[in-house]
This record gives C-alpha cells, structure tokens and sequence, in this order.
C-alpha cells in the first residue's frame, strides 16, 4: 500500500517557516525604506533611487539564481541569501550616506534573489510532482501571511520605537531563516549533472507563463503603489490601509480552500476564473464610493491575481525538466519583476497624461494582451496538468 503523502513533514514545514521568516524581513524594512533614506538627509529623489534599487538587482540576477539553484544544493545557496539579508539590514543601521545605503540595498537585493528562487526550488524538490500545485500553494501562503503581517507590524512598531528598532527585528528575522534551514534534512542537491550545459537566461518552457503573469501583476503593483495616493485624489473617505490587509485574509481563505485543486484543474480554467476578477476588481476601484466596495475589490484582487501567483509559478515548474527547475522559477519571478518595475512607473505617469478617472480604466487594456497570449500557447499551458 503506497504511504499517502504528507505535506507536514519535518522539512517541507522548515522550507515554509524559512519562507515566512525572509520574506519577513524583506517586507517589514520596504514600507519604511524611502523615511529612512531621507531621515538621513538624503534628497527624496536619490531615496527613491534607493528604494527601487533592490528591484532592479534582483531583475538583473535572476536568471544568475536560477542557474545557480540548479547547479548547487538549495540549503547552500539559502544559507547564503539569508546571511546577505541579515548583513545587509544590519548594515542600514550603520550606513550614514546614501552611497553606503545604497550598497546595502544592492546586498539586500541579491540576497532576496537568492531566496526567492532556491527556497521555492526547494519546496518544489521536496514533493511528488503529482502535488506541485498543492505544494505552491502552501508555499504562496506562508509569502501572503509574512506580506500581511511584516508591514503592519513594522509601521505601528515604527510609530512608537523608530526606525532601527524595525531594522534590528528585520536583522533577527533573518537571521532565524538561517537557523531554520540547518533543521532541514535533505539538502537538496542537484539531482542531474549539468556538465557542459550552457548558461541561460530563461527556461523556455516557462516563459509563456512569465510573460502571462508579468501582464496580470501590473494592476497589483500598481495599486500597491499608488492606491493612497487615488483614494486621495477622489477626496473618497475611505479607510485605505485595509485593502492590502484585507486582500491577504482573503488570498489566505482561498488558497486554504482550493490547495487541492491546483494539481488537477487545467491553467486555462485557472486563467478564465482571475481574468474575470481582474476585470471585476479593475472596475470595483474604478466606481468605489465607500468600504465595502474596496474590501470587495481586493477579495477580487486576491482572486485575480493571487490565486495566479500559485497557479503560474506550479505550471512554470511542471512545464520545465527536472533539471531546470530553478530556472524555471527565475523565469516566472522575472515575470513578477517587470511587473514590479512597470506597475510603478505606470502609475507615476497615468495621472500626468489621463484624467484620474481614466487611472484604473485604461489597465483593462491587459485583458485582451493576456489573452491573444493563453490561445497562443493554451495546449502547452493545459499540458502541465496531468490528469489520472
């Protein structure tokens, strides 16, 4: 009788407390970063250079991640992402000018490159491809939970401690990222030699999936960015800093409700279900008047695009060989990284060339972008499920 599979093994839960504790500290000093930079006197412009930097380093190496997780045990290269996220959050207390600054948040860039793909690499090495759905998701969930808490915690510790106090819990969160891994008995180790293989910039298989994602994340990043400043703008009285934790109780429900079904439900299901919500929550903000319909518009939003985040980053694995996984991971998160960079820049530039009404309306225009590039690729895509 075959030994039914559990996802609460000793290691795959160290893998997911891993999870939780860097991303944690990424997302506990990101809220407070521009504050910081100014506080010490550098110009709100520089500071904003400052801020974004970590983004542009970890676009830059991911594809250097990727190969790196498929060449090297997963536990050396987290012990190393973690150790450069504690040095570099350490190194903000003691960076007094913006260039020492900023070379720490150059650290802190690669080292959350690092983790990103080896930790998920890791979890994916750690479960029967049969559950890789299930297991992203478990996966996307620790992320959603550390998203939640880090920058509400971060902020009102903030208000009454200060700025380093929030840096030193970052630090220390780190640092139990690092311990937690050496609980971890499989290693991880590259399970096919790679001699002679060449280096990558993308896994190809995955890149559909990237390039699907990065579309349907710039509403995401660009809400994430400028939502207080539009619920501003409309003069709407409406108690903003609940949307994002809103959203993260809501994507927490629906990834505990549907973990079992990212292993056996086609992509293109997955897809037609968040496109809808994505038009659904484009509107909702577009028309919302009060409360309840931001917290309707972020449960859509967790629908739309988070329940993608699991989806895409399953079906970029299951589309890649055994021995490309951790390319395949550094592919899909460079679809979030365009994303990240482009949602802000879009942003910035919609409310200078288009009436504020016009802000969310014109990013319908990813709807039909996302969609020419599923029916291009559908069979491939529905492919990664395998049905029994």
């Amino acid at each position: 009788m075959t030994k039914k599979f559990s996802f609460f093994s000793k290691d795959i839960v160290c893998v997911m407390f891993a999870t939780f504790f860097y991303q944690f500290s990424i997302q506990a000093v990101n809220p407070l970063m521009n504050g910081y930079a100014r506080r010490l006197g550098i110009s709100s412009t520089f500071a904003g250079v400052i801020v974004g930097v970590m983004s542009v380093t970890s676009l830059l190496l991911r594809p250097f991640a990727g190969n790196l997780t498929d060449r090297i045990s997963k536990y050396h290269l987290a012990l190393i992402g973690g150790s450069l996220c504690a040095i570099s959050d350490l190194g903000y207390l003691f960076a007094f000018s913006a260039p020492w600054l900023l070379a720490f948040r150059i650290i802190n860039g690669l080292g959350f490159v690092l983790c990103t793909v080896c930790l998920a690499t890791w979890m994916a090495f750690l479960v029967p491809r049969q559950h890789l759905g299930a297991a992203m998701g478990y996966y996307g969930l620790l992320n959603a939970l550390a998203m939640a808490i880090a920058p509400a915690l971060a902020i009102s510790t903030y208000q009454l401690l200060g700025y380093k106090f929030v840096i030193i819990l970052a630090a220390l969160s780190a640092a139990a990222m690092v311990i937690v891994i050496q609980l971890i008995d499989d290693r991880a180790k590259p399970v096919v030699a790679l001699k002679g293989q060449h280096f990558k910039i993308i896994q190809r298989d995955a890149l559909p999936v990237a390039m699907i994602f990065s579309l349907l994340s710039i509403p995401y990043f660009v809400t994430q960015a400028d939502i207080v400043m539009y619920v501003q703008e409309r003069h709407l009285t409406i108690a903003v800093s609940l949307f994002f934790l809103c959203y993260s109780f809501a994507l927490i429900i629906i990834r505990i409700l549907l973990k079992n079904y990212f292993d056996t439900i086609a992509f293109g299901i997955w897809f037609s279900i968040c496109i809808v919500a994505t038009i659904g929550y484009i509107l909702l903000l577009t028309m919302m008047q009060n409360n309840f319909e931001m917290i309707l518009a972020a449960g859509l939003m967790a629908i739309g695009f988070g329940v993608m985040v699991s989806v895409s980053q399953s079906t970029a694995l299951l589309l890649a060989p055994m021995e490309e996984q951790g390319l395949a991971n550094a592919t899909y998160y460079l679809g979030s990284d365009i994303g990240m960079s482009l949602g802000p820049i879009i942003g910035g530039i919609l409310p200078t060339i288009l009436p504020l009404k016009f802000f969310y309306p014109v990013m319908l225009l990813i709807i039909p972008l996302a969609t020419i590039l599923y029916l291009c690729y559908r069979r491939q895509l529905n492919a990664a499920v395998q049905y029994n």
